[in-house]
């Protein structure tokens, strides 16, 4: 993992959601202190944006923010990150988090943390992202998302391989695992989509 300095983490910006989420968000938070791994995610002040970014400050590590104009003049932003950079729109604070990112994990959430993993999963597919992408699988929450993937590569709207595109983990600490033991280069050895 000495190449994973920085890790994006799609997340979940609602703080009215049941603690089993918000206690393994702090937890993968913790585990990227512990091993020196700054947090990129979207900078809100709530929910599992927020837990996450607390794990990593309570342990000593950095969380950086990345929100866009429109959030900020709302007051959405968590002042209390290490880093916070401002875009002018939420295409270019994805493109951002993608590019400063040397992997990704997806912890539970709504439409926004849907789009953004479905989005980067399908850069992973067209080549434009080259970097392992982990989905956090707290208590089942993405099953019905994983065999939604599986039926399209079932009924041949995306390949076999591309099943290999993301790694799922069911908490914190296998994600970690997981990431220690990706090899990098094969795993941005991704069939064409063509």
């Amino acid at each position: 993992m000495e190449n994973v300095k920085e890790i994006c983490v799609f997340a979940a910006s609602s703080g009215k959601i049941d603690n089993q989420y918000i206690d393994a968000a702090y937890r993968l938070g913790a585990d990227f202190a512990a091993a020196g791994i700054a947090c990129i995610n979207g900078g809100g002040r709530d929910g599992l944006m927020r837990a996450v970014s607390d794990g990593v400050l309570d342990g000593g590590g950095r969380a950086v923010g990345i929100i866009p104009r429109f959030m900020v003049d709302n007051c959405w932003q968590y002042d209390s990150l290490s880093e916070i950079v401002v875009t002018p729109d939420m295409h270019t604070r994805k493109q951002t988090m993608a590019q400063r990112a040397d992997a990704v994990m997806a912890l539970p959430g709504g439409c926004g943390t849907l789009e953004e993993l479905l989005e980067i999963i399908t850069w992973k597919q067209l080549g434009l992202f080259h970097k392992p992408i982990i989905i956090l699988n707290i208590c089942g929450f993405y099953d019905h998302l994983l065999a939604m993937l599986k039926h399209c590569i079932d009924e041949r709207f995306m390949k076999c391989s591309h099943g290999n595109l993301w790694h799922v983990a069911a908490d914190a600490d296998e994600a970690m695992s997981i990431l220690s033991s990706i090899d990098l280069a094969a795993d941005d050895m991704v069939e064409s989509k063509y």
